[in-house]
């Protein structure tokens, strides 16, 4: 920690209103982890490790506790709207390198409720109701659009009640679990199991991406700095706390399911932990399962769509894109342009993508805002301010970068591609934005 106590952490200006404090933003990041991640890619770990999914998820969250502790630094020590854009901006003054890391990071955000909208709409809404997919994702963005439009404390609040519907069914698989084996019936020795023709430790790599993707949240909380009191002891608490919690859940998860079912049997389903609770036998009826299930997968859907709309406003604000999408609802103080801009992305993206690809992209888009942070961190250490902050150790953003890096590798070419056409749609707004600014500085001129 700096030695300064100060009031500048805790009520800096800002155009928000400040209305979370540690237990929303808590609820924020758990309930954005612990979501449709978890209970719809189990099996897709299961196809590439085997019955030790526990290995990537264990990769999985060393990568994010080592970026938290970045995002720890740097929230607490600039607590403004906009992220990891703000942070590269501070460090490196390049306004298109600014601009293009908080377009990558808004772009997972819509990628990421793109990706659960579809989810939303698949296999667990079908075992509640027979309705055409399309048209359900359509209505679930435009419903989750009006609570981001009432408030942020409206959203957070409804974050919350969901956040312990859906945390009420991960504890529902863990007991299923616990039952199971303590019966005699479960297969602990699946656990040491790996995919077959796979070779381990490339299984496990794999793995590790669609691991990440369940542990997707944290970074979200960095655009909720104006919204948040005293942020210097709000983050980091709520931050490791909730990455804390998020892996031990997730590992018991992991265990469980691979001691009821065959990993082969995991890796067929679109709905693994709802296959879990049947194959029990402890007689949870599917249809309460699953609407524990769409609740987690509509929470998360929410937070991303929060975090993208408050990304949109951050850059609005330094002035890297439109000034429109820094305007908000007049009483409620919501940034509502960027909400609706973000909605119609949304749309978009969940009538003309696929869940997995979807998710892969969101896990790369965000791996090279992580790097940027990690980056940044290093450079902005220089840097001193007026208030405490978090200090995270030099060689935590390092090994934050290099396991970035590593992950990174196992990425595919189509979702390289998929991800360089967000930088060149980032690159036109940028020159589109740039010009426009300049003829206006020439009017004002004349």
């Amino acid at each position: 920690m700096t030695k300064d106590s100060g009031s500048e952490a805790s009520k800096p200006e800002t155009g928000l209103k400040r209305a979370v404090g540690t237990p929303l933003l808590f609820a924020f990041i758990v309930g954005d982890t612990l979501g449709a991640g978890i209970y719809t890619l189990v099996g897709t770990m299961a196809s590439d490790i085997g019955g030790a999914i526990w290995i990537p998820l264990l990769i999985a969250l060393v990568v994010a506790l080592l970026t938290a502790a970045t995002y720890a630094e740097l929230i607490t020590k600039y607590p403004h709207a906009g992220g990891a854009a703000r942070y590269v901006d501070r460090a490196f003054g390049i306004p298109y390198l600014s601009f293009l890391v908080g377009f990558l990071m808004m772009a997972s955000g819509i990628t990421t409720a793109a990706t659960l909208a579809n989810a939303f709409a698949g296999d667990y809404l079908a075992a509640l109701i027979d309705v055409p997919a399309a048209p359900a994702a359509v209505v679930f963005i435009l419903l989750l659009t009006l609570i981001n439009l009432r408030g942020v404390r409206e959203s957070l609040t409804a974050n919350l009640v969901a956040s312990i519907i859906e945390v009420s069914g991960l504890v529902i698989v863990i007991f299923v679990a616990a039952v199971v084996l303590t019966s005699g019936n479960g297969e602990p020795s699946r656990l040491l199991e790996f995919a077959p023709d796979i070779p381990p430790l490339e299984g496990a790599f794999a793995a590790s991406i669609v691991a990440f993707f369940s542990f997707l949240g944290f970074e979200a909380a960095a655009n909720m700095a104006e919204e948040v009191r005293n942020p210097s002891k709000s983050y980091p608490r709520a931050l490791f706390g909730a990455i804390s919690t998020a892996g031990l859940v997730y590992l018991l998860i992991a265990l469980g399911a691979v001691i009821v079912l065959p990993p082969a049997e995991l890796a067929e389903s679109t709905g693994p932990l709802l296959d879990v609770v049947a194959a029990s036998g402890v007689g949870i009826p599917p249809w309460l399962f699953s609407l524990i299930a769409l609740i987690a997968i509509a929470n998360g859907a929410l937070l991303f769509m929060v975090m993208a709309s408050r990304v949109g406003y951050g850059l609005a604000e330094a002035e890297l894109l439109p000034r429109a999408f820094s305007r908000v609802l007049p009483g409620r103080r919501t940034p509502w342009v960027s909400i609706v801009v973000i909605a119609g992305l949304t749309i978009v993206l969940a009538l003309t993508g696929n869940l997995a690809s979807l998710a892969e992209t969101t896990v790369l888009l965000l791996l090279l805002v992580f790097l940027s942070a990690n980056v940044s961190v290093i450079v902005l250490k220089k840097d001193k301010v007026d208030h405490d902050h978090f200090t995270a150790p030099r060689f935590v953003p390092v090994l934050a970068i290099i396991a970035s890096i590593v992950l990174l590798t196992q990425q595919t070419g189509p979702i390289w591609l998929g991800s360089a056409a967000y930088v060149v749609v980032g690159s036109l707004l940028f020159l589109a934005a740039r010009a426009r600014r300049k003829r206006e500085q020439r009017v004002s001129a004349d």
